[in-house]
């Protein structure tokens, strides 16, 4: 009996370490503590220059944001951060955001309510758009400052002392969409507290927001790429009248509409944004429709060209090699050049046209702020 309860007992911590080996959810990136001091940091800004924590020394409260472009919850913040920065500049309060997402990790249907991911470039466009009043910093690259601080979700904030320890971490209000009043103004309430030489009542808050996107889950995107490649892919005929019903746009779904050709190279170049786009916002009220200019008997090279594309929204081939008709049946006041883009709310509305290339910043732009699929907030 003796040596069967040594060894139940034995085993039972063998599996005690087997369990315990593993790290449980949150310990990968834990959240820097009250009272800790600010980790330092030199990370380049939107504006070029390399900002360290002595960039703020003559302040007597540090806040730190950590944000991004893309998460529809930072995006509803964008214009709180900015008041908080214009009401507290001038008593002492130094206000800097970080991006700590690594861009590579972002899939794409993880951008289904913006236009700009989170890579440097589109974080200057970001700051511009918006008027960003604070230095806006990027740590996608390495994460080194996000994995010292340990931000739970964009966007999550610290707040330091004048001598840099931390005293508040938690959210900015309880009050995610914009248009609401917060009831609990944490972020102010800690920053009049640390101003009046008190400690904050609330030193910390729960978060909410897009969770980090930290360089392990890069893997995530080669998983989606294998799923969207098995995605069926098809090409159907369609008549002039069948054209002029998918301009009427009779669904509740924003529609784009790309009319391209195998043959024309703007088209082929640029066909692949749109199947971005549709990975993008396809989880939305929204429709990606492309038609092939092609001769109908090249059905079969243009059906190529759209699996080569893993183009799996809905595609037509128009059924005459008569291509006046196509140009009046989807709009008379196109001209015939390719490749052309219409997007066209329900009820037929032709908000936007395009003859040429797209600027896809400028498409995805339309594309989010058309009432027709809704704000996320």
């Amino acid at each position: 009996m003796k040596k069967t309860a040594r060894l139940f007992a034995a085993l039972t911590l063998l599996l005690c370490a087997f369990i315990f080996s593993f790290k449980r959810p949150g310990d990968e990136h834990p959240t820097l503590a009250i009272g800790a001091k600010a980790p330092d940091f030199s990370l380049q800004g939107v504006d070029g220059k390399i900002y360290t924590l002595s960039s703020f020394k003559s302040s007597p409260i540090l806040l730190i944001v950590f944000t991004c472009n893309h998460c529809p919850t930072a995006q509803a913040y964008e214009d709180r951060i900015i008041q908080i920065t214009k009401d507290y500049r001038n008593k002492g309060v130094a206000v800097v955001a970080i991006m700590p997402n690594d861009h590579k990790a972002i899939r794409l249907d993880e951008l289904g309510y913006t236009d700009m991911s989170d890579n440097p470039d589109e974080m200057k466009l970001r700051a511009a758009n918006k008027h960003f009043n604070f230095p806006y910093l990027y740590d996608g690259a390495t994460q080194s400052v996000s994995h010292a601080y340990g931000p739970i979700a964009t966007p999550h904030v610290f707040i330091f002392d004048k001598d840099r320890k931390l005293c508040y971490s938690g959210r900015i209000d309880d009050v995610e969409k914009p248009t609401k009043t917060p009831h609990t103004q944490d972020t102010r309430n800690a920053l009049d507290h640390l101003l009046a030489g008190k400690m904050p009542e609330v030193t910390t808050t729960k978060v909410f927001g897009c969770s980090i996107k930290w360089a392990e889950k890069a893997s995530w995107l080669q998983k989606a790429q294998d799923e969207w490649a098995k995605e069926p892919v098809k090409l159907d005929s369609i008549d002039a009248a069948g054209l002029k019903d998918l301009i009427q746009n009779k669904t509740d779904h924003l529609r784009v509409i790309n009319i391209w050709a195998t043959w024309c190279g703007p088209c082929v170049t640029e066909f692949h944004e749109f199947v971005d786009m549709n990975r993008m916002y396809r989880r939305r009220d929204f429709e990606m429709i492309s038609i092939s200019a092609d001769d109908p008997a090249k059905k079969d090279k243009a059906l190529k060209f759209l699996k080569q594309s893993e183009a799996s929204f809905t595609n037509y081939i128009f059924n005459t090699d008569d291509k006046y008709k196509l140009i009046e049946a989807v709009d008379p006041k196109w001209q015939g050049a390719l490749p052309y883009t219409v997007v066209i709310e329900p009820g037929g509305k032709i908000v936007y046209s395009k003859q040429g290339q797209i600027d896809p910043a400028e498409l995805k732009r339309i594309v989010v702020d058309d009432q027709t699929i809704g704000r996320y907030y």
